[in-house]
This record gives C-alpha cells, sequence and structure tokens, in this order.
C-alpha cells in the first residue's frame, strides 16, 4: 500500500493559517460527541475543509448516535480534509490532553488528530499530532490521545482531526482536558487554585519554637526538607497548586522533631505524605520523558532509591511519583522566562508579617533556597571548590545549615545564617541583596576612601568624598595593615564565610567595598605608607553621605569615547549608549587600535550592536543551559543563539577590551562576544558569575537572586566561577596606586602601539 505522509510542519501550518470556528471553554464540550449536528450537514461548531468530504454520520457514532464523518475519494481536493476549532487559552493549568475515537475503512493515508497552542501573533508554542501513528486501512474503534504542556505565553489552542489520502474515517467523543480534568472546568487564567488560597491555619505563625537540636533531629530534619522539595516538584498534587505547600511542611515538622531514630522519621514522613497526598499518583497523561539528546547534567535523585537512609515503602513510593511525573512546561512554583528560559519562582511568599524568631518559617526559608539550588541551579556542578572530591557537597551544606538558621533568636542572627548558606552557593549574583546591612563588617558609616586589594593587600586606591577623603589622614596608596587594632587578615578571615561570590577577585572586591564599615565616629588605622609604618585615628562618616556609584570601576573619567593619541581610540562601556554605536566605531576610523574598557558594568547592552562592528566574520560566541520543569534537576543545552555577524561600519584595527573583577555578568557576557570578535582581553580575572538572574523571595521580607542560566563558551568550557580568563594578565601595583598610574591601560596602550598579540593566545585582527 502506498502510504501518503503529511508533513508535521504544514499540519501546523494548517493549524495557525485556517480560520477557525471560535468557541469557549465552557461550550466545546457540546460540540465534541458531534450529537449537536444534523445528519448529512457539516459537523456544528466546526471549521474546516468546504470540499463536501466532511459530514455529520448519524448512522454510525462511537457513543451515543453521531460523530463526524471524513470521506475522501481519488476526486476529492487537496491531499488532505480537516475540522478544526479554536479555543481561547482563558484556563490555567499544567498540562493539555487531546483525545478522540477513530474508526477508518479502506484508508490509503492515514487519519488523525492534532492540536497545537498559539499566540495572538501566531507563534506556535507546541504542537502534538498523532499522523506518525499510521492510522490507516480498516480499524475498529479506537481512541488515540496527544499531550501538550499548557504554555502560559500561549493565548488560544487550535484541536483538531484530518484524513489524508483516500479512504473514510470517522471521530467520535474527542476530550479536551486540562490536568484530566475538561476544559470546561479547569480555572481560569490568573487564578489560584483554592487549595493553595484557602489555607490560612499559619498565617501568623508556624508554631514551630526550636531551642537544640540533636544529629538525630538534624538528619531528620535535612531528610524531610529533601522529600519535601522533592515533592514540591514533582508530585501532581503539589506542582498544580492545590496545597499550600509551605503550611504542609509546617504540619510535618512536629512528628519528624518527635522521631527519636532515622526510621521513625520516615514513617512519620510517609504518613504525612499519605494524609496531604495520599499513596498513589495516577493521570490521564503519558509520563514525562528526560529527552538526553541534549542533556547537559542530569537530576540528582540516586537518594530516592537509597535505603537506607529511606525506608524501602518511602523509597518506592517516591520513586514511583518520578516515573509518572506529568509532562509539563510550567508548574505552581516554577516556570521558565520566556525566550531566556531562567527559572522564574511565581507563588512564592515572602510572609513578611511573620513575626521572629520562628523555627518554622527560618527553616523554610533554607529548604526552599536549597531547593530551588538542588533542581533549578544551573551551575549545581560546580558549587564546590572541588566538585570530583565533594560530590555530596550541597547535601553536606544541608545539613550544616539546619541548626543556625533553625535556632537564631533574633533577625539579624536569621539573616546573618542566611548570608553564612548563600555563600556556599559560591555565585557572585547569589547574596541577601535585602540584608546587606547584615553582613559584616556591620555599621552605617565607614572611611570615606575606595579600597581595593592590590597585590593581595587592601589599598588606598581614592576618595568618595572628596572634602571627607582630604581630612581623613589617608592617602592613596596606603595599605592598611590593621583596623581598630585587629589585623586585616585577621579580618578577612572572619568576614569570608558571609560574602557569597563565585571567586576570590568578587570577593576581595566586595570585602574591599565594605572593609572600613562600622559604628560612626573614629576609627584606629595602622598603614603602610611606602616603606613606613603609620598609626592614625580617622573618622567614619555616614555612608549615606558618600559617592559610591563608582564601586571600584577604574575607567577614565570624562567622556565615553576618547581619542588617547591619533591612534588610539578609548571607548568605556559604563555610560556607552547602544544607539551611538556606529558613531563610536566612525570616531575611532582611521586608527591603529580601539580599547573598550569594561572594568564597569555597561550602562546599556551593546553585545550585538558594537560586536557586530567589531567582527570580521559570523562568530558564535555562546552556548547556554537551561533548567527542565518536567524533569526538575536536568539541564539541557540550549541550541546556539544567532551569535556576531559583521555589520557596518566595521573596525578593521586592534580591539583591545580591559577587564577585572569589577567586571561582572552582563560585562562578562560582553567581553566573551567581544573575544570572539577578535578583540585581545587584557587585565585581570572576572567576576564569574554570567547568565540573566532569578529572584528567589524568602521568609521574613527577605530575597535573594542566583544565576538561572548556564553560560559557557561554544565549546562548552565553562564561565561560572572561572570568569573571563585575560589573554594577556595584567594588574595594578601598589607602586603604580601611588604613582596614579593606570597599568592595565597603560598595557593595552603599548599592545596597540606595538603591533603586540597575546602571548600565549592565537593571533587576533593583524594590524
Amino acid at each position: 500500500m502506498n502510504r501518503i505522509r503529511l508533513h508535521w510542519r504544514l499540519l501546523l501550518c494548517l493549524a495557525f493559517t485556517v480560520p477557525a470556528g471560535a468557541q469557549t471553554a465552557q461550550n466545546v464540550a457540546q460540540i465534541l460527541g458531534f450529537e449537536n449536528g444534523t445528519g448529512g450537514t457539516f459537523p456544528t461548531g466546526w471549521s474546516g475543509s468546504t470540499n463536501g468530504t466532511i459530514l455529520t454520520d448519524c448512522t454510525v457514532a462511537h457513543s451515543g448516535n453521531c460523530s463526524a464523518r471524513i470521506q475522501r475519494t481519488s476526486s476529492s481536493s487537496g491531499a488532505f480534509s480537516y475540522l478544526q476549532v479554536s479555543i481561547p487559552m482563558t484556563f490555567t493549568g499544567q498540562t493539555l490532553t487531546w483525545s478522540g475515537w477513530v474508526k477508518t475503512q479502506d484508508v490509503n493515508g492515514y487519519a488523525a488528530i492534532y492540536f497545537g497552542e498559539y499566540d495572538s501573533s501566531g507563534n506556535n508554542y507546541g504542537f502534538a499530532t498523532t499522523q506518525y501513528l499510521a492510522v490507516e486501512g480498516t480499524t475498529d474503534w479506537t481512541q488515540y490521545t496527544v499531550t501538550l504542556p499548557v504554555y502560559s505565553q500561549a493565548s488560544y489552542v487550535n484541536i483538531g482531526a484530518l484524513l489524508g489520502g483516500t479512504g473514510t474515517a470517522w471521530v467520535d467523543d474527542l476530550q479536551l482536558l486540562v490536568d484530566c480534568q475538561p476544559v470546561a472546568n479547569a480555572p481560569a487564567a490568573g487564578s489560584a487554585p483554592p487549595g493553595f488560597t484557602g489555607d490560612h491555619q499559619f498565617d501568623n505563625g508556624s508554631g514551630v519554637a526550636i531551642a537544640s537540636l540533636s544529629d538525630v533531629q538534624i538528619q531528620n530534619l535535612a531528610t524531610l526538607a529533601k522529600v519535601w522539595g522533592f515533592l514540591k516538584y514533582y508530585h501532581p498534587a503539589v506542582t498544580s497548586g492545590q496545597h499550600q505547600w509551605d503550611y504542609d511542611l509546617f504540619r510535618a515538622i512536629p512528628s519528624v522533631l518527635a522521631a527519636g531514630d532515622a526510621p521513625t522519621a520516615n514513617q512519620a514522613i510517609a504518613a504525612w505524605i499519605n494524609a496531604r497526598l495520599g499513596n498513589t499518583v495516577t493521570s490521564c497523561n503519558a509520563a514525562a520523558i528526560l529527552d538526553t539528546s541534549d542533556l547537559y547534567m542530569g537530576p540528582n535523585l540516586d537518594w530516592i532509591s537509597g535505603v537506607p537512609p529511606l525506608s524501602s515503602s518511602l523509597s518506592q513510593a517516591l520513586q514511583s511519583i518520578y516515573a509518572n511525573r506529568a509532562p509539563v512546561a510550567q508548574s505552581f512554583f516554577v516556570s521558565l522566562a520566556p525566550g531566556v528560559l531562567n527559572p522564574v519562582f511565581q507563588n512564592e511568599s515572602e510572609y513578611s508579617n511573620i513575626t521572629l524568631p520562628d523555627s518554622g518559617y527560618q527553616l523554610l526559608a533554607l529548604f526552599r533556597f536549597w531547593n530551588m539550588i538542588e533542581y533549578f541551579y544551573p551551575d549545581r556542578d560546580v558549587m564546590a571548590n572541588d566538585p570530583a572530591s565533594s560530590p555530596t557537597y550541597w547535601d553536606d551544606v544541608l545539613v550544616q545549615s539546619i541548626p543556625g538558621i533553625a535556632m537564631a533568636q533574633s533577625t539579624l542572627e536569621y539573616q546573618q545564617q542566611l548570608l553564612l548558606f548563600i555563600a556556599k552557593i559560591n555565585d557572585t549574583h547569589a547574596n541577601l541583596w535585602s540584608s546587606l546591612a547584615a553582613r559584616p563588617p556591620i555599621g552605617s558609616c565607614q572611611l570615606p576612601v575606595q579600597v581595593r586589594f592590590v597585590q593581595g593587600v587592601p589599598v588606598v586606591t581614592g576618595y568618595l568624598s572628596a572634602a571627607d577623603g582630604a581630612n581623613s589622614g589617608l592617602q592613596v596608596g596606603d595599605v592598611i595593615r590593621q583596623l581598630d587594632g585587629t589585623a586585616v587578615g585577621d579580618l578577612v578571615a572572619q568576614w569570608t564565610p558571609y560574602y557569597a561570590d563565585s571567586n576570590q577577585a568578587a570577593r576581595l572586591r566586595d570585602i574591599g567595598n565594605a572593609m572600613t564599615q562600622g559604628a560612626c565616629g573614629t576609627a584606629s588605622v595602622s598603614i603602610l605608607r611606602g616603606q613606613q609604618p603609620l598609626s592614625l585615628t580617622s573618622g567614619r562618616v555616614p555612608t549615606s553621605t558618600l559617592n559610591l556609584t563608582s564601586n571600584g570601576e577604574a575607567d577614565l573619567p570624562g567622556n565615553t569615547f576618547q581619542m588617547l593619541s591619533k591612534d588610539i581610540a578609548y571607548l568605556k562601556l559604563s555610560s556607552v549608549v547602544a544607539a551611538q554605536s556606529a558613531n563610536y566605531i566612525q570616531s575611532a576610523a582611521g586608527t591603529k587600535g580601539l580599547i573598550i574598557d569594561i572594568r564597569n558594568y555597561p550602562s546599556d547592552f551593546v553585545v550585538f550592536t558594537l560586536g557586530d562592528l567589531l567582527a570580521s566574520e559570523p562568530v558564535n560566541f555562546v552556548q547556554f543551559t537551561y533548567g527542565d520543569v518536567a524533569t526538575p534537576g536536568a539541564f539541557h543545552w540550549q541550541s546556539p543563539l544567532l551569535g556576531l555577524t559583521p555589520a557596518q561600519p566595521n573596525y578593521p584595527g586592534r580591539v583591545v577590551v580591559l577587564v577585572d573583577g569589577v567586571t561582572q555578568s552582563q560585562a562578562e557576557y560582553t567581553a566573551l562576544a567581544f573575544r570572539a570578535a577578535g578583540a585581545i582581553i587584557v587585565g585581570s580575572t572576572t567576576a564569574g558569575a554570567d547568565g540573566n538572574v532569578s529572584t528567589v523571595p524568602l521568609p521574613g521580607g527577605l530575597y535573594s537572586l542566583f544565576s538561572g542560566i548556564g553560560v559557557f563558551y561554544p565549546d562548552q568550557r565553562p564561565t561560572q566561577r572561572v570568569g573571563i580568563v585575560p589573554d594577556i594578565t595584567v594588574a595594578p601595583t601598589i607602586a603604580g596606586i601611588r604613582a596614579g598610574r593606570d597599568e592595565v591601560l597603560e598595557a593595552a596602550i603599548r599592545i596597540i602601539e606595538r603591533g603586540l598579540l597575546t602571548e600565549t593566545g592565537p593571533a587576533r585582527k593583524p594590524l
């Protein structure tokens, strides 16, 4: 038999371009069984082929009295006939299921059902069809099902059936389900499920107070944290928002705390799961399948099959939940940002009005953040300083963090314990940004000087207030040795655990910025000025009166674009304007070299507007990874994005990019792109935190962030924690600071003047 195939891409296009009969979710059920039509007429409520091949048939039906019949002969026009209806997506949910019963007779081709999700501009977010099941020949009534995640960006869904080739097909008892319920029963878009909104038991406090913890209790709480987080992102009753899952944690904690050993805690956890979620997981949909073709990192779920510490029954329950997980694109608690694909944690409350201390809410903060990292942090594999020798690093962090956070007795102590926990993520983006005042050194005043670590020691590099700086007694180039009688080395050792940074370059940058903070009044400072040790008293002034905008940026004062000589142009990105990119390049025309200073944070996004003008040939410069909502903990390689494309006016000269520890995130991404365009990177290692950030709300009105997508070189070398390593390493010296020199800029000038290429790497653009 000759099998006729209609490519699914044509079907997808058909589903959007053909005018569809408009229905609502409420009345669509009336037309899916074809009982409201008249025999011999086109099915009521549907649109589709008008060539006489589709009729209501009230002599053949799967149930009831009527079905839809598609009958084609060799003289029928077109390659196929279809019937279709469009439904606005005014509902919310996780999965869409389109199913129907199909009967065929003498089909030389195929019969199929199909559906797709679209936005108002016609962009397709998902399309599924049974075409490749090869429903042909003569078959009795058979039910077929296709499933799609619900995409929040979509505004309508098109559902339909078709017959390609010749023969006769009947379709009947069609169903469109949202989370296994008829679409008419689905919650309205923008609404929260009653199970989430209707639970108020712990609005005024968790009722959990912990004054001490044994080692057994800590381990049992760690097990609860992992099980609670697994269920939050895997169990369909939780991922669909049917439970106020934070409050369910508070229901579990007391019995787990009361357990005297791990088996008893397991029994308590199993009983809690059964009471809240039942002991079985059922779904009308096929389970999600992990696509390994583009897999970067799989979920870390060996523990759910580990017996011990889990009991056999608890382990089996968790494995069943994993095996039956739904193929969702978003859950009630997490989705992926359109286009970028970093996680968005919606429906997470900050519980700003909770009175602290409250051990339950404090543990909630830890458990929530720990599981967000476990399942949606794309750099989970590089958090440990030595991942190969620390396979249980993140589990160990959980256990280590429970006592301090659970037993914190004040808001300040709670915030500081969170700072200690967050620092272990080793991500410069991940800080307790709501509470930096709790990070040591604590105080609302500081010395009016900019401090930067140079050659491993803190050095005064400038003044934060001209008047106060002049009266401080400190001079540019002074090396700070002691503050209030404590050696700087000891202070750095005390403070380092509270600083959430990807690498040492960023950590010393941040410690330097905060180093002189403290109580208002005078501070004793021991310094080294040249070779002379000195002790002096300097006044701390209110931080609010100081100019902190530079944040240690080392670029030149003055205009965004400058001519350093007739042969060398200079462009700093701290004040760059993307729309002026062509003007900058035109102004640099005829020069031997262009220095682009990214020892700052770009004021505008110029990766492509400027990068295209630097590229001499098309080039990809980055590859991303992103999380998987259907299999949390898994991360996939994103298809390579369009890179730089040469554009006019193109700059033909040498390009040197300046970077240092201030270069972070968008600045690192920009340096990555410009390097691919042929630029030489000069300076010191960057902050090692790239990628769009995701926000983490925390109890107590707090919040944090973390890097939400993995950022790699095109050859899949990582940038997280590594940073952008310079082609030529040049760092400031204490002597240079004292002399007022910019040694990094001087090196860039020499590279251009002497026509140098990189010292260790391949040649870039020839002069």
